[in-house]
């Protein structure tokens, strides 16, 4: 297995500055920090205690970066799921090495399985990050569906997909709606939100 090298950080919050894990290669493609720090300028909007006390679900987890990042700005709880085992071991160090002891689950398996038992165990979630691997472009669809069929969304829920700038994961997926769009580099963030039926 790739040696675990250092290349990114915490953005801002309780752990601001403080570096985070990668491995590279496999299909762990971290969101980088300027995009990262992009996403949560948005969601934040100039109110540093926006995030306090928030729900996220950070699915294809990868290094954990996003979910981390939004610990360290007073997320109350992040679920994170990942089919695969070094990104498990890998957000597992991440969270080790920052002291996380609380707030944060992780599901090794497969996403839509893991939507089904959140909601089951009656998550609701006030944020959702989905960044599958690129190369996988069925996976949003499948997954931007199960969220808009399954009760793990309030009204005012956020969901978030990081993809390519050249590909688009669709404006539409049952009550979920994009609302915006953005473009940094050669990535884009589509957010989406619940439309009254």
């Amino acid at each position: 297995m790739p040696a675990p090298h250092t290349t990114m950080r915490v953005i801002a919050g309780q752990y601001r500055s403080r570096p985070l894990r990668s491995l590279r290669g496999m299909d762990i493609r971290p969101t980088a920090d300027r995009l990262r720090e992009t996403l949560f300028n948005v969601l934040c909007a100039g109110d540093p205690a926006a995030l306090t006390g928030t729900i996220w679900l950070d699915l294809y987890a990868g290094t954990g970066a996003v979910g981390i990042e939004a610990l360290s700005r007073g997320a109350a709880s992040v679920y994170f799921v990942d089919s695969s085992k070094a990104a498990a071991e890998l957000i597992a160090e991440n969270l080790r090495s920052l002291g996380i002891a609380g707030g944060a689950q992780f599901v090794k398996g497969e996403v839509g399985k893991a939507l089904r038992q959140w909601e089951a165990a009656g998550v609701v979630a006030d944020f959702v990050f989905l960044d599958p691997p690129y190369r996988l472009r069925e996976e949003y669809a499948r997954t931007l569906e199960a969220l808009a069929g399954l009760k793990l969304l309030r009204d005012s829920s956020v969901v978030i997909a990081e993809h390519e700038k050249r590909f688009d994961p669709g404006e539409e997926f049952g009550a979920l709606r994009r609302y915006r769009k953005l473009e940094q580099g050669d990535a884009g963030l589509s957010f989406y939100r619940r439309v009254a039926s």
